[in-house]
């Protein structure tokens, strides 16, 4: 099965649509697919809903297809250093299911593994909780989260070979291998595909079997975050 395609148009073409739910892995800029986003946005396709830990920052990875209205609703957990997404929140433009960090980490590893739900202490008592069942198991109050199950999981990885297997580079891994593991299809932007067998079987971070198609993107943007600090008083 040839898995490798030659652009991430091809790669999204026969399964992208509209009004479908997406996980698209990356921290912030780091490990983004800004390929495959880019091909997403160039589709047209419209009313989408996004599972990522946030929406990348104005312009960047996510935050183009917010810009472009693309995205109708956000599973995050982050949504600072975005002006539009913030904007759009709160004009009540977007869409938006606050999920933890954590919890939503385990909500796509959940979906991975074929766990339907799962009971968790975070967000008990606060405005997570609201309108979900809760539990009490020793003497402890819990939330039942459900599993998030993607149509389409975007994926960034540093190295992938011509069987799908995987080697994430650093905090690039971030929640890749999660959304991988989660989504029906799998797609994967990779910086080197290389023969199969050449990645030993120690290094690789995600097996093949998770991954339906790659696109090779041999010269990704190293987008890079600079923390931006206020004038101290009176300088």
């Amino acid at each position: 099965m040839n898995k490798i395609y030659p652009t991430a148009a091809a790669a999204l073409t026969g399964i992208i649509r509209d009004e479908m739910l997406l996980a698209v892995g990356g921290f912030g800029l780091c490990g983004t697919p800004e390929l495959l986003i880019e091909a997403v946005k160039n589709s047209g396709v419209r009313n989408l809903t996004v599972i990522s830990n946030n929406a990348g920052v104005d312009g960047i990875a996510l935050g183009t297809l917010l810009t472009t209205r693309q995205i109708k609703k956000m599973i995050s957990s982050y949504v600072g250093e975005n002006k539009e997404f913030e904007r759009q929140y709160l004009s009540g433009e977007l869409e938006l299911e606050f999920t933890p960090q954590g919890t939503l980490a385990e909500r796509l590893r959940a979906g991975g593994a074929g766990i339907p739900a799962f009971y968790t202490p975070t967000g008990v008592g606060t405005l997570v909780a609201e309108g979900k069942e809760q539990r009490e198991f020793d003497g402890t109050r819990y939330v039942l989260e459900r599993a998030l199950l993607p149509d389409i999981s975007l994926v960034k990885a540093h190295t992938a070979d011509k069987s799908g297997n995987l080697r994430f580079r650093y905090t690039a891994r971030n929640f890749n291998p999660a959304a991988a593991t989660a989504g029906r299809i799998c797609i994967v932007e990779a910086d080197h595909i290389v023969e199969t067998g050449t990645i030993a079987p120690d290094d690789v971070h995600l097996p093949g079997i998770y991954v339906h198609r790659i696109v090779h993107n041999p010269n990704p943007i190293r987008h890079i975050e600079k923390r931006t600090l206020s004038a101290p008083a009176g300088a």
